[in-house]
């Protein structure tokens, strides 16, 4: 059976969309996943499945939070497989700003257009700097990630596509925790 990795967009941010990891993962045991596992507050999700299509398991999830909680969860799946190689990929790369700068990891839903990625790499004359890699969007900000201009729903409407951004620590250590089993 496929193992996936789930990463839910915008949840136990502030007082809204609380989802607790520990029934999160029994709900997703009784909903027919197995080997269900979190990693910190954020909604990062290992599991495996009999789906094999990463956007079936994102509509199953999806489902499964609007009837649960009352309210929707943008849901991306990628396959450790495809973690591992963005994360060497980024690793990679040479900085977009400088060595300081802090390196996120924006997972698209969807497509990124030719277009969104023209608009994402305009941003040269500010702190801030996106390249997408693969299906996802680099992001490099050389300041604070709450305050930057294009992080966020900024960042989402330059990409056409629902998004969610983890630090490049995190993305890191879910490689290396649940890539690698």
């Amino acid at each position: 059976m496929p193992r996936h990795l789930a990463f839910l967009r915008a949840i136990n941010l502030g007082a809204h969309h609380k989802v607790p990891m520990a029934e999160l993962r029994e709900r997703l045991t009784d909903a027919g996943f197995t080997d269900v596992e979190t990693h910190i507050q954020t909604g990062n999700i290992a599991l495996t499945s009999t789906m094999r299509s990463a956007a079936k398991v994102e509509l199953a999830i999806e489902d499964l939070l609007r009837e649960w909680r009352g309210f929707e969860v943008p849901t991306i799946v990628r396959s450790p497989a495809e973690v591992h190689t963005l994360a060497q990929k980024i690793e990679a790369m040479a900085p977009l700003i400088d060595s300081s700068a802090r390196r996120y990891v924006a997972f698209a839903k969807g497509e990124v257009s030719k277009d969104a990625q023209r608009a994402l790499t305009a941003y040269a004359d500010t702190p801030e700097r996106s390249r997408v890699v693969g299906r996802d969007v680099l992001l490099e900000i050389d300041g604070n990630f709450h305050t930057a201009r294009l992080a966020g729903a900024k960042l989402e409407r330059l990409a056409g596509t629902p998004l969610t951004a983890r630090d490049i620590k995190v993305v890191r250590a879910i490689d290396e925790k649940w890539s690698t089993t």
